[in-house]
């Protein structure tokens, strides 16, 4: 069982959109069943809300099925709890390796590393309002990660 953990800034838009993404994808493969797959934020100011309206928005164009997310904040703790804990841009893995600590298992990653694209981040369209491109962005590295995963028999 693969246990992956996306994590942002505030956990209501790119990296609950990735955990959606990526649900979706393996669904569709019928490999859920491998597969834990959450999402947290490094920040504390959207814990307890829902996906952002714009964000929820943009997956149901793409018709990515929408669950009754809450934000989260990543814990210590979420380090020994999962196989990988990715995230999307530079903000977020100064924040996360602060939370985290050391990463001597090597688990924390970007998501557009598994891309053709491997040292592009993902803009927070929080601020870019860009929402559809994230959604984009997110669903290519999501692609990208399950590959990567088969190719290396993670799975």
């Amino acid at each position: 069982m693969m246990k992956i953990l996306f994590i942002c800034h505030g956990n209501i838009c790119r990296s609950v959109s990735a955990q959606y993404i990526l649900q979706d994808i393996v669904d569709r493969k019928n490999k859920a069943d491998r597969f834990v797959i959450e999402s947290a934020a490094t920040s504390t100011e959207e814990i307890g809300n829902p996906i952002y309206p714009p964000m929820k928005a943009a997956l149901e164009n793409k018709g990515i099925p929408i669950g009754d997310h809450r934000a989260r904040q990543l814990r210590r703790s979420d380090y020994n709890d999962y196989d990988l804990i990715i995230g999307m841009d530079e903000e977020n893995m100064y924040y996360m390796c602060r939370i985290l600590g050391d990463d001597p298992a090597h688990k924390v990653h970007f998501l557009m590393e598994y891309t053709d694209q491997p040292d592009a981040k993902i803009d927070d369209p929080w601020y870019t309002r860009r929402f559809a491109l994230c959604a984009d962005q997110i669903e290519e590295g999501c692609k990208g990660l399950l590959e990567y995963l088969e190719e290396k028999g993670r799975l």
